[in-house]
């Protein structure tokens, strides 16, 4: 399967966001996927995940209440709604996919999007 990430952007502080992970080559309804950021001079880190049916979502502590991952397979596309961001948001945004449940370790997806840049200036 193939990952394209768009929606990027520079963003005031508690402005909004809504990222897209979209998939082409496979049935993409079967695959858990996940977002994860990665700034300049960090590690790259989990962001939220959703499995291939939309009915069970995983968030990470930093972004707990105000990003919402949701998913249409019919579009076979994935979004990342961000709301209220950060400063300390400011990173490259990567989708992934990996086949059946999601899972919040990077290691565990074999596909990978090209990222895309979001900035949030205070």
């Amino acid at each position: 399967v193939q990952l394209q990430a768009s929606g990027g952007g520079l963003v005031q502080a508690g402005g909004s966001l809504r990222l897209s992970c979209a998939a082409s080559g496979r049935t993409f309804n079967s695959y858990g996927v996940g977002w994860f950021r990665q700034a300049p001079g960090k590690e790259r880190e989990f962001v939220a995940a959703i499995s291939w049916s939309g009915s069970s979502t995983s968030y990470a502590d930093s972004v707990k209440g105000r990003f919402t991952i949701s998913r249409d397979n019919a579009k076979n596309t994935v979004y990342l709604q961000m709301n209220s961001l950060k400063p300390e948001d400011t990173a490259i945004y990567y989708c992934a996919a990996r086949l059946g449940f999601y899972s919040d370790s990077a290691y565990e997806y074999a596909y990978w999007g090209q990222g895309t840049l979001v900035t949030v200036s205070s």
